[in-house]
């Protein structure tokens, strides 16, 4: 009688265990359901892609996009083309697919005629596309488009230089495919148009990434070519300029700026003197003027189809007004 009894428990405790697993699974599929595809025809879907997710800019960008849309209800897939443009093509037509309402894109190339054939056909869909921290070279692609003031954050890095030196040999460290960046080379080499004193000794395609930057700046010490200003387009190329002076053991005072405000190089400038500057962008409100932005679009709202968003130069003389270990 004992042993029914038990076998009778064992019995009873499999079928609850059961009845709990299935509940389980119930709720994540729904949960899965909600967060895959629309619970309501009204839900909005927005596609996501951004030249490479290896920035913690863009993961900060996007962040402030899905906190927003979660409120709404909203769905956001997120792509990583991982600086390629034939698999940023391929993400916009996944999401054409998907039948997205909106594409939020942060383009690999700013001159792609790829990205602008794969957008014009997104668009023909009735897909609005909303461009963040870079612009497209072809107009009229956009339905808006949001930047820094990537002129400014070249002028001020200049106007930073000047102040410190009378004179420098400069290596500037660039992204030729992204207007953004090309744009905060030219504040900075219009800034010191017409001073003799100022010389551009090297020019270096980094794409705007540490492990690329370090070498290309490694060959140019190797060539003997002698600088004591680097100008970064951004701060992980910076910091990747700065990896190959230690590497190399350069013991004269080398100049280095960048253009983020990162927290890495918030702590670099805080900590040490090995970096001069950078110039904060604001990932934070980029993301949430993105999906702002969107969201108009939908409304049928108008409002400037280019939004620039102020820039700020961070050295010793204001580091402690930031926060260290956060994006702005």
């Amino acid at each position: 009688m004992r042993i029914r009894k038990i076998g009778q428990a064992i019995r009873e405790h499999k079928l609850i265990c059961l009845m709990v697993s299935l509940g389980i699974f119930l709720v994540l599929g729904i949960y899965g359901q909600y967060k895959l595809s629309p619970v309501t025809p009204s839900q909005v879907k927005i596609g996501t892609t951004y030249m490479t997710m290896n920035n913690t800019f863009y993961k900060i960008v996007n962040a402030e996009i899905e906190k927003e849309a979660d409120a709404r209800g909203d769905v956001v897939y997120t792509r990583d083309p991982a600086l390629s443009v034939d698999k940023q093509c391929q993400q916009i037509d996944y999401f054409i697919d998907k039948g997205v309402n909106v594409i939020i894109i942060n383009p690999v190339s700013s001159h792609s005629s790829r990205i602008n054939a794969a957008l014009k056909k997104a668009q023909a869909q009735g897909i609005k596309v909303v461009i963040v921290d870079s612009q497209l070279e072809k107009k009229g692609l956009a339905d808006a488009t949001i930047i820094s003031d990537n002129y400014e954050a070249g002028v001020l890095s200049a106007q930073n230089m000047i102040a410190n030196l009378d004179k420098a040999n400069i290596l500037l460290l660039e992204h030729r495919e992204t207007l953004s960046a090309e744009d905060r080379i030219k504040g900075f080499l219009d800034t010191i148009a017409n001073q003799p004193k100022y010389h551009v000794v090297s020019r270096q395609e980094s794409y705007g990434q540490t492990e690329i930057a370090m070498p290309a700046v490694e060959k140019v010490i190797d060539a003997g070519i002698t600088f004591d200003v680097v100008m970064a387009l951004n701060d992980r190329s910076a910091i990747g300029a700065l990896a190959a002076i230690k590497e190399k053991k350069l013991i004269h005072k080398i100049y280095v700026y960048g253009v983020d405000g990162s927290p890495d190089m918030k702590n670099l400038i805080n900590n040490t003197s090995d970096v001069q500057s950078t110039v904060a962008q604001s990932p934070v409100s980029m993301g949430k003027k993105a999906i702002q932005v969107a969201y108009q679009l939908l409304e049928g709202k108008r409002f400037k189809t280019v939004i620039k968003i102020p820039v700020t130069l961070i050295d010793k003389n204001n580091i402690s007004q930031f926060d260290l270990s956060g994006w702005q």
